[in-house]
């Protein structure tokens, strides 16, 4: 978690002297998530999932994604969600600028790939791409920031 805390002042910093993320927004965001829920983050690169969670003797594959964003009610698009790939629920963490998570919002698979397979878009249909108030539409929340935000570091 030391550690963590350094990358998210780095990226922080990075933002502030380019304008451009750094680029660590879903390994946070799994970090988060894992640490405020108890999930188990998987290996590195394992395909489809990113964490696993025991819920009633059994284990759930979750896909975990991250957005910064300034407010629970943002816009925006969720990163690729691969249909093909073996996952129970997809994740959504919304973090702050600072790098800290807001909320975090959870959507069973078959609810994903109903929303994914509507027709009309190009984004959900083709590259499974929901928008952030699309993916909440269908998702539950699980974790929300009570305390106020901490002051931006560095």
């Amino acid at each position: 978690m030391n550690l963590l805390g350094q990358a998210k002042i780095v990226a922080q910093k990075y933002r502030a002297l380019t304008g451009k993320p750094l680029g660590i927004t879903g390994e946070v965001a799994e970090f988060e998530a894992a640490h405020l829920l108890g999930l188990t983050l998987s290996d590195a690169r394992q395909s489809g999932y990113d964490a696993t969670e025991v819920r009633s003797g059994h284990t759930w594959k979750i896909q975990i994604k991250g957005r910064c964003v300034t407010s629970t009610s943002a816009m925006g698009r969720l990163g690729s969600i691969d249909v093909t790939k073996e996952f129970d629920a997809v994740m959504l963490v919304l973090l702050d600028f600072n790098f800290n998570a807001i909320a975090i919002y959870e959507a069973p698979r078959d609810k994903v790939i109903s929303r994914i397979a509507e027709p009309g878009s190009k984004a959900r249909n083709i590259r499974g791409s929901l928008g952030i108030q699309q993916f909440k539409s269908i998702a539950t929340l699980r974790w929300k920031r009570t305390e106020p935000a901490k002051p931006a570091c560095g």
